[in-house]
């Protein structure tokens, strides 16, 4: 197994914790508090995490063209983590994290508009059950 595929499933396993664990946080208080309280733990621990592990000289290599692109990407995530807190305070996990993740369909269009990534028959196919899933999980 590739390390990146490794990396993926780890990411995934740890997300799936992440909205159980933010749902029971959100007991009491507003999603925009938990949201601020968790953000928190997150700048924190991602900061320690990069002192320990980038080396310093990687720090000169930083562009203007990483920082503005980064700077986004941190506004799109900021934008989808407050959308995905309110979702979670009121509806269910499985609901939500499986809506949220339907971002994949997103990434999959903008990948390829954006970046000329390839679409193959397994991504399309991948796509389909994706949306299928959203309508089957989020039908009441």
């Amino acid at each position: 197994m590739e390390k990146w595929v490794l990396y993926a499933i780890i990411s995934m396993i740890f997300a799936g914790f992440t909205s159980v664990i933010a749902k029971l946080g959100l007991a009491g208080i507003s999603s925009d508090l938990g949201l601020a309280v968790r953000t928190c733990f997150v700048f924190v621990l991602v900061l320690a995490f990069s002192a320990l592990v980038v080396p310093r000289q990687e720090f000169g290599s930083i562009t203007l063209h990483n920082v503005g692109w980064l700077a986004l990407s941190g506004v799109t995530t900021a934008i989808s983590w407050v959308f995905y807190y309110k979702a979670l305070k009121d509806g269910e996990v499985s609901t939500v994290a499986l809506i949220d993740k339907g971002s994949f369909v997103v990434a999959v269009f903008l990948a390829w508009f954006i970046l000329r990534e390839q679409i193959t028959l397994r991504v399309v196919a991948g796509c389909v059950l994706i949306v299928a899933g959203l309508f089957i999980v989020s039908r009441k």
